[in-house]
Formats: C-alpha cells, sequence, structure tokens
C-alpha cells in the first residue's frame, strides 16, 4: 500500500477541477499499489497460504464497500476535507480531529513500512549491508526531494503508476508461460497441489491474512480526498470503480499465479512472491528488473507520502487541531513548512532505529500497526455514512457487512502471534490520540463559546 494524500480542508468547493475521472483512477492506482502487495503480500502467503487469493477477494469487497458510501457522501456534500470532515460533521469535533491524526499516524507508520521494505529489497543486490544503512539513504533521499521541490511531480507520479502496473503485467505473462510449459524450470508445475493445502495454518491463518489483503488496498480514500479536483464530480464514482476492478484483476490472479508456480513454504518476507515465484526458472533479468521496478516505485509513493503528511499537518494545524507552528512556511524553501516536514521526519528516524533495533520483525510489526491504523478510518468512513446518508436497506445491509469485514481484518492480527504487536503499536496510537482529545476538549468549548458570543 502507498499513500498520496493531499493537503485538505474542511471548507465546501464548488469549484470545477481539471482532474478527468480516467486520471483520477490513475493516480488511485498509483496511490494503492506499493510494497504491501509487492511485499507484505509474501507475509500473508506465509500465514494463510494458497487462500491469500480468498482474502484478497474479499479486502476487494470491503474496500468496494468503502468506496461506495465515501463517494455517496463526496456527491452529496463536496469537501476537501473528505472523510475527516464527514466524521467531524457525524459525531462532533472529536471524531474529525481524530480522523484527521490517525490518517496522519497511518501515513507516517506506512512511510516506515516502506522505507523498511525498500531497504529489505535492497539488500537482495547487498545481503551485508545492514538494513538501517539503506533506511538512512533512502529517507534521507525522500526528504531531499521534498525539500528541493520537483515540477511535473503528478506526471511523474502517474508515469511511475504505469511502471508498477506494467511490472505486474510483466509477471503475469511470464507466469502464465511457465505455467503453460514455454518457460523451463526446475519441474513442471503441479497446478492443483496447492488445492489440497489452501488453509495452510487453518483458519486462524487464514484470519489473520485478511488485514495483508486490505493493506494493499489502501489507498482507495484518496479518491474521496481528490474528487474535489475532477471536472465532473459526478464521475467519482466511475473513477473508483474502474480503479478497483483493475486492483482486484491484477492482485487476484497475479497472486494465483504465484501460489501455483511453487509451494508457499517457499514465500518468506524478505522477498517480493513474485520473485520468489520465478525463482527456479530460466530468468536471470526478471529478479533485478522487478526488484529494481518495485523499489523505483516504492521510493516514489513514499516520498509522495511524505508530501502529503506534510500538506496534512499544515491543514490540521489551519483548522486548529494542531499547533499553529506547523502552519509556518519558509521562504527560503519554496514556501515550504519545515516544522510540518521535521515532524514528519522524526517518524522516518524512528522507523531507522527500530530497524536497527529489532531488524528481524520491524517490517511485519509496522505493516500491521499502519493496516490496522488505516482501517480504524475506514470504519469511521461507513459509520459516517450510516448516520449522514439516508440510504437503501442493500446500502445498509453492505455497510454493515463492510463493519464485519473491517473487524475480522483488525481482530485476526491477534490469531498469529509474529503480527500481534503491530495491534498493540496500533492501540497505542489510538490512546495517544485520544488522551490528545480529551486535553482538546475544554479548548473546543471555549471555541464554541466564542463562536456563540460573536
Amino acid at each position: 500500500m502507498s499513500s498520496c494524500t493531499p493537503g485538505s480542508s474542511n471548507k465546501s468547493s464548488s469549484s470545477s477541477g481539471d482532474l478527468k475521472w480516467w486520471q483520477l483512477s490513475l493516480i488511485g492506482v498509483g496511490c494503492t499499489i506499493g510494497t504491501g502487495y509487492f511485499l507484505g503480500s509474501s507475509i500473508g502467503i506465509m500465514i494463510t497460504g494458497p487462500s491469500i487469493v480468498i482474502s484478497f477477494f474479499l479486502a476487494s469487497i470491503g474496500t468496494y464497500i468503502v468506496f461506495n458510501v465515501l463517494a455517496k457522501m463526496t456527491a452529496k456534500d463536496p469537501q476537501e476535507g473528505s472523510f475527516c470532515y464527514y466524521a467531524g460533521k457525524a459525531f462532533g469535533k472529536w471524531a474529525g480531529f481524530s480522523c484527521g491524526w490517525n490518517y496522519w499516524a497511518s501515513n507516517i507508520l506506512i512511510m516506515g513500512s516502506q522505507l523498511i521494505a525498500l531497504s529489505i529489497l535492497s539488500q537482495f543486490w547487498f545481503p551485508n549491508i545492514a538494513l538501517w544503512i539503506f533506511a538512512v539513504c533512502y529517507a534521507i533521499l525522500s526528504i531531499l526531494v521534498v525539500i528541493t521541490g520537483t515540477k511535473g511531480f503528478d506526471k511523474t507520479e502517474n508515469l511511475l503508476a504505469i511502471l508498477k502496473f506494467a511490472a505486474i503485467i510483466m509477471f503475469i505473462i511470464l507466469a502464465v508461460l511457465a505455467l503453460m510449459g514455454f518457460i523451463k524450470g526446475p519441474q513442471k508445475p503441479e497446478v492443483f497441489a496447492g488445492a489440497f493445502d489452501l488453509f495452510k495454518d487453518g483458519w486462524k491463518g487464514f484470519w489473520a491474512s485478511l488485514t495483508y489483503a486490505f493493506y494493499a488496498y489502501g489507498g482507495i480514500e484518496v479518491i474521496g480526498l481528490m474528487a474535489i479536483q475532477l471536472k465532473k464530480k459526478e464521475d467519482a464514482p466511475k473513477a473508483g470503480k474502474v480503479m478497483l476492478f483493475c486492483l482486484t484483476a491484477v492482485y487476484v490472479i497475479s497472486l494465483a499465479l504465484a501460489v501455483l508456480l511453487v509451494s508457499s513454504d517457499s514465500f518468506h518476507e524478505k522477498e517480493s512472491p513474485f520473485v520468489t515465484a520465478l525463482t527456479g526458472y530460466n530468468l536471470v533479468f526478471f529478479p533485478h528488473v522487478f526488484n529494481a521496478a518495485i523499489i523505483i516505485a516504492g521510493f516514489s509513493t513514499m516520498t509522495a507520502s511524505l508530501f502529503g503528511v506534510t500538506n496534512l499537518l499544515v491543514t490540521l494545524s489551519k483548522d486548529g487541531d494542531a499547533p499553529a507552528l506547523f502552519s509556518k512556511k519558509s521562504k527560503r524553501f519554496k514556501q515550504l513548512p519545515v516544522p510540518s516536514l521535521a515532524l514528519a521526519s522524526i517518524g522516518l528516524v524512528a522507523s531507522i532505529i527500530t530497524a536497527l533495533i529489532l531488524p528481524g520483525k520491524i517490517y511485519e510489526y509496522i505493516t500491521t500497526a499502519a493496516g490496522i491504523l488505516l482501517l480504524y478510518n475506514w470504519f469511521f468512513i461507513i459509520i459516517s455514512s450510516l448516520k449522514l446518508l439516508k440510504t437503501k436497506w442493500i446500502t445498509k445491509l453492505s455497510s454493515y457487512l463492510g463493519i464485519v469485514l473491517i473487524f475480522a481484518a483488525v481482530s485476526g492480527t491477534l490469531m498469529d502471534k509474529a503480527v500481534r504487536p503491530g495491534f498493540y503499536i496500533s492501540l497505542l496510537f489510538v490512546l495517544i490520540i485520544f488522551l490528545i482529545c480529551l486535553k482538546m476538549k475544554k479548548y473546543w468549548k471555549q471555541e464554541k463559546i466564542k463562536i456563540r458570543y460573536y
């Protein structure tokens, strides 16, 4: 998963943007396909085996439900603040504040997750270099890009989205040729052998894998955040549906091919499942080309996330949900909000430190925590829609199904001790946000009194 989080505001905007629906779909694909899918899916396969395909299909259903209600709220009341605004409108200031900071925290963890993933992938070529050294290098490069700024950043992101999509299509074509026997390997793949071991570690393993499947779809909320920039706001549902269809198709097909080519015991968290699946075949170029494509694309989305959280904190500051310090911009660095960038950079530094302390399991922990925090916001999107929208019974029923799937994905992390710490990390972030909410309660009351007085 990756995130391209534009700055948000709780101000209504009815002005027309310049994005076409297919461009928004492409941005959505680019913001979604990330290291959570390219690398995190390996952990899902390790936990549950071939049934990871079912996990991803169920996650696509849950994702569509979230997107559907978000698109309806956007169509009814277009807001740049998107789901944060809707949460505040439905439940009060505390909900909007919590969603904003939860989203900021999840993106910090997502950046940390991608930072570690990029470092792991780099060890493919340089296995003797410590993980934290790569993490430092990628973090510095990402910060430098943000500081210097880049013209045509959106065009670059679109280009890299195509690169990521092309890498997956390349794998699908090569995997199909391998299954058909056109590419020689150590042995002919036993296509139906995996069917007898569909659930590797039983239902507990399958349950635990749901978080990784949902995490790979993280980014759908960007459709809501950027729908305000569409030329035609009514095209938001179309953009989201096309995006989801493309993602589900390539995710399910590519993972199905991966688990058909090799045994699920062959996968491990330090290598992309698609590289693992074709390792035994005479494709010397593939692991290097694919690994490079993932690193380039992963770095671009991590940098976009750094841009995003920097701008998001500025908006939170302007809305009174963060200290005024974070809205200050530097004239020397092209109006860059240095304090906001500094706080985001501290998050990257924390990821490097944890990688140094816990090099073995840190990727699983951070990925799990980031995925859960994201699901908390998805939960708020659904319950906000139940309060704000007047919908047919079938939509309400699907919303409750979405809540069940989200609850299953979050609680599933307790089923596997290897990823359980990630659940506790997410609770720690929620607790911190809750305590800050309690502290802010008096301030919000004072603001209400001032508004009534004036």
